[in-house]
């Protein structure tokens, strides 16, 4: 279950963006420190392609390519306004809300790729919303 130990570590380092984010920003405009950040992975997310030989456009096509652009598009909304709250409000509150990003998958995901949204998800989602109002309260 090798996606589980990923996944793991992707929580973790999200966890961490919102740690050093916060330290970040106190004394800076959150766009630029989103830019910056968007610079600092685009540079590590280059070399990691190039190093690791995977670096072969051709193999996109333009559906892809078209989708990718849009998943990139959405991601630098999510940072913008993901760095413009943690500039006015807690890390652990606006991480919080930003996690309810899972809520939005499992609900899309059914709409719109045709995932199972089934009582034992809907379940976890109303207990998802829930913690989170706890937290945020």
């Amino acid at each position: 279950m090798t996606w589980i130990f990923f996944a793991l570590l992707s929580a973790l380092f999200a966890a961490l963006v919102a740690i050093f984010g916060k330290i970040g920003i106190q004394n800076v405009d959150s766009t630029l420190a989103t830019m910056v950040r968007a610079g600092v992975m685009f540079v590590a997310m280059f070399l990691a392609t190039v190093s690791l030989g995977k670096l072969h456009m051709e193999t996109i096509n333009s559906k892809a390519l078209l989708f990718i652009i849009a998943s990139g598009l959405a991601g630098a909304l999510s940072w913008f306004f993901y760095f413009l709250a943690l500039k006015m409000g807690p890390a652990a509150k606006v991480a919080t809300i930003d996690r309810l990003s899972l809520v939005f998958v499992l609900v899309l995901a059914a709409l719109f790729l045709g995932e199972a949204l089934t009582w034992k998800t809907v379940g976890g989602i109303a207990l998802m919303v829930a913690g989170a109002l706890f937290v945020i309260l």
